[in-house]
């Protein structure tokens, strides 16, 4: 890993129990890009984003990100490597029964923060922003699901990560939400943290337009197109 690379793959085969996905894979990611990741459903994009955050293993080639070897990656590093990274799903998989400060706190904890004052403060700072400060004690349900979307990107954002993976995040919202979720999405690749987004909404990427990886036939092609 050298210089400003926070995600490199070489020569990886993915399997997904015994049934090889894809297989080759080459890929960098600098820190601050923005990337495009496409490919039909069954395509591998879910498993190349399931290596990244130290949910698969790879059977052979080399694999870096955010420092971590994912060849080398035990079950006790894995925590440390999600540190690194903050993940974004379509679903919003916010905590129901507690506020947004609480789902914030939560994280906070559950990766090894213990001052209060410094959550507190860490919290008020991601909810501004998404510009969602004012929003510190509304429930989930409270909130739209463009407003939600807002505090899960946040939420990815609480522990300074180096790459953010959002999975389909404009999945479930409307075209003008849909375009708001992705300008806060460029604002933090510009402000340093590399994003990678899995979409299937081709009239996203024309709108939004930057590099495009796409799994097809088992393989990843690095710098595709789209007609």
């Amino acid at each position: 890993m050298i210089g400003n690379t926070v995600i490199q793959l070489q020569n990886v085969d993915i399997y997904q129990q015994t049934h090889l996905v894809l297989s080759n894979v080459n890929l960098r990611i600098d820190k601050g890009e923005f990337v495009f990741l496409i490919g039909q459903t069954g395509s591998g994009k879910s498993s190349l984003l399931k290596v990244i955050y130290g949910d698969l293993h790879i059977a052979s080639g080399e694999g870096h990100a955010g420092g971590y070897d994912l060849k080398k990656l035990s079950d006790k590093d894995v925590p440390y490597l999600r540190r690194k990274l903050g993940i974004v799903f379509q679903d919003f998989q916010l905590l129901t029964d507690r506020t947004i400060e609480d789902n914030m706190k939560f994280v906070l904890n559950a990766t090894g923060w213990k001052d209060k004052n410094k959550i507190a403060e860490r919290t008020r700072d991601v909810l501004e922003k998404v510009g969602l400060r004012s929003k510190l004690k509304k429930m989930p349900h409270e909130l739209s699901g463009g407003e939600q979307q807002r505090v899960v990107i946040a939420r990815a954002l609480l522990n300074d990560p180096e790459m953010i993976l959002a999975d389909e995040p404009t999945g479930n919202l409307d075209p003008e939400t849909s375009e708001e979720i992705m300008l806060l999405l460029k604002e933090i690749s510009r402000s340093g943290t590399a994003v990678i987004m899995a979409t299937h909404d081709y009239h996203i990427i024309r709108t939004f337009p930057s590099r495009i990886i796409k799994c097809e036939n088992g393989k990843v092609i690095q710098d595709a197109t789209i007609a």
